[in-house]
């Protein structure tokens, strides 16, 4: 039985009312990392995993959604919504609630019944899938469409004010924007984006390192304020300098001597990874993935050396990749400190590329590896099912 269907039957078995289903792919970022908070480019794309919500409407104003990742129940009361629940997976879903509420949209009571597939701490923002999905569905339910990249900013917004990551929007955009076989350079200070397509002899390999260490979190928001302090600092030499994304690598090696050194190298990271983004969207559009994954190497050693957000078992990853044959690049994605690493890999290597990682990673950590092959997915929208069979998604109520 389809996901789709299957959460219709599940829905049917503890809720009144006959469901909507929607669905958000999670992501994987071939390269740009760090970048989208400081204003600059990145180019993710989005994966076959996703996250699904049923939802029917309720006759008050109550949300009550059940996980059946967690199989856990939670409620609110959309009239005297409670401050976030620390740690818990339905901040994410009333977050969104709670910040369409606050600007201004009048959401109806629901019922909501959320399934997902992509894997949970591994870099691959499952996050954002339930956001997006929970916005696309609350927004249907209530009749109210916006435009898809409100439905981003808001998404993000919630993550940021009621979970408390200070993310950029990224995941939150790609989630809506996706295309299949392409990936998408966004510009995350104007939000104009483009489509580069990924040549169709190649497989997107995610290999998850099995472990997230416990300061990923706390780490991510000091790297934000590295980030801006040296921002800070270089404003006072140049005119126009609102964020990294503004300076060059010439303003920054100026500004070395005013900068504690460990800022200037998380901005040294971020100002030539910025400069790797916009090469890697020219080595796609003529098919040079030679010159790609030459340039996914880069990055990885910058998240390393300059940003300090890998991790030993990253590093090992990475490594083992970049010894076998098929395989153009090969870095960590996502925040860091764990999750999963990003390979390009030729179509004929994979099987091969799959078993020497996982016996190499496993020999040398004691740990089973998971990874997850993909091709380039389709961005948010609802899934209508008709005579059992589910077509691909249709429009949401983000336009």
């Amino acid at each position: 039985m389809d996901r789709a269907a299957g959460l219709k039957k599940a829905f049917a078995e503890i809720y009144p009312g006959e469901p909507r289903i929607f669905r958000a792919p999670g992501r994987v970022n071939l390269i740009g990392e760090h970048t989208d908070y400081n204003d600059g480019f990145v180019m993710p794309c989005a994966i076959a995993a996703s996250t699904w919500v049923a939802i029917a409407p309720r006759p008050d104003r109550r949300l009550v959604a059940y996980s059946q990742d967690f199989s856990d129940h939670a409620e609110i009361d959309l009239d005297d919504p409670p401050p976030g629940a620390e740690h818990h997976w339905s901040r994410y879903v009333f977050g969104v609630a709670w910040v369409l509420e606050s600007a201004g949209h009048r959401l109806r009571g629901a019922n909501l019944l959320i399934k997902g597939d992509v894997p949970i701490g591994a870099g691959l923002s499952s996050s954002a899938a339930i956001e997006v999905a929970t916005g696309c569905a609350l927004l249907a339910a209530s009749d109210i469409r916006i435009k898809r990249v409100e439905l981003a900013k808001f998404c993000q917004r919630a993550e940021n004010q009621f979970v408390g990551t200070r993310c950029g929007i990224m995941d939150q955009f790609v989630s809506c924007f996706g295309a299949v076989d392409s990936a998408l350079m966004l510009d995350c200070r104007t939000l104009e984006h483009q489509l580069v397509r990924i040549p169709p002899n190649v497989t997107l390999a995610m290999c998850n390192t099995m472990v997230k260490h416990e300061l990923a979190s706390g780490e991510y928001n000091r790297r934000r304020e590295e980030c801006e302090r040296g921002t800070r600092t270089m404003a006072k030499k140049k005119d126009g300098v609102r964020a990294l994304r503004d300076v060059t690598l010439e303003d920054l090696n100026a500004s070395k001597a005013d900068l504690p050194e460990v800022v200037y190298r998380r901005c040294r990271h971020v100002v030539s990874e910025n400069a790797r983004v916009t090469q890697a969207v020219e080595a796609l559009h003529i098919g040079d993935l030679a010159r790609f994954g030459a340039l996914m190497g880069e990055s990885h050693t910058s998240l390393r050396d300059d940003y300090e957000v890998s991790c030993s078992e990253l590093d090992l990853m990475v490594d083992l990749a970049r010894q076998l044959p098929g395989v153009y690049g090969a870095r960590m994605t996502g925040g860091g400190f764990g999750g999963c690493t990003i390979n390009l890999v030729r179509n004929d290597c994979v099987e091969k590329f799959k078993e020497a990682v996982s016996r190499g990673y496993a020999a040398a950590t004691s740990k089973v590896p998971e990874i997850y092959t993909s091709t380039a997915g389709e961005g948010a929208g609802e899934v209508r099912i008709v005579d059992g069979a589910e077509p691909a998604p249709a429009s949401s109520a983000a336009a």
